[in-house]
């Protein structure tokens, strides 16, 4: 469903990505892990075609992608970003955000994709004409991947989904992406610092080091600690746990 080849991205006259491969079949879930200023977000974003700047190919679907995205495209292709409440407009209701993709997308029936979509995150309807402020961190995030899902994309991009979350709630948050992606049939791609985090959903995980992709790992090799590049090995061991 995903294909990246030879992916260079520039910001300004400072190249951050340098020739970055990788491949995610249909459905599958992958995972982009390495410290801040490795380039991973980078990536997520020119999927997402929200950073014109690059080189290389991309393609979804086998459709190769351009730097100026149509809306069949961006309907196909939907991201969550970070901070929940930074990418909820603090001035419009939960109705009003979910509200908003459809009317975009030109997607009928409101009232019953908005109040699927919150039974979908296990929001209940109650939060419908509530704001940003009036939720907890991870109701807005809640929001957010409701949100995300309004267009029925087939492929969804995760930016750190749970870092700005507190810790008893960013199990919730995992647990509700891994059963949507696969209940979904989701093809995910999944940014995170924390290797833990992304061994949780991600079976196949890239780690990256410098805008490069240095090691390629599995799940069950990275629990198993069967991992070779020494970047790899520095953050498994920054990892408190690891899933079993």
């Amino acid at each position: 469903m995903i294909q990246v080849d030879g992916l260079r991205i520039r910001i300004g006259q400072t190249e951050i990505v340098h020739g970055v491969s990788f491949a995610v079949a249909q459905g599958a879930a992958f995972g982009l892990v390495g410290e801040s200023g490795s380039g991973k977000s980078t990536i997520l974003r020119a999927l997402a075609g929200l950073n014109p700047d690059w080189t290389g190919r991309m393609a979804i679907d086998g459709t190769p992608m351009t730097r100026r995205r149509d809306r069949a495209v961006l309907r196909r292709v939907q991201m969550v970003f970070q901070d929940p409440y930074g990418s909820l407009h603090p001035r419009q209701t939960v109705d009003r955000a979910l509200s908003e993709p459809l009317t975009v997308h030109g997607i009928g029936d409101h009232d019953t994709r908005i109040l699927r979509g919150l039974d979908e995150v296990a929001l209940p309807k109650t939060v419908r004409f509530r704001y940003p402020h009036q939720l907890s961190g991870g109701q807005r995030q809640r929001v957010a991947i409701a949100r995300a899902l309004m267009t029925s994309p087939e492929v969804l991009l995760l930016n750190e989904p749970t870092s700005a979350l507190d810790v008893s709630v960013q199990a919730e948050v995992l647990n509700l992406l891994t059963a949507l992606q696969r209940g979904r049939g989701l093809t995910t791609v999944l940014v995170s610092h924390n290797l833990a985090v992304v061994a949780h959903l991600c079976p196949n995980i890239g780690v990256m080091q410098g805008g490069e992709l240095v090691e390629m790992v599995s799940a069950a090799d990275l629990r198993l600690g069967d991992i070779h590049h020494p970047h790899t090995i520095a953050l498994r061991a920054l990892s408190v746990s690891l899933p079993g």
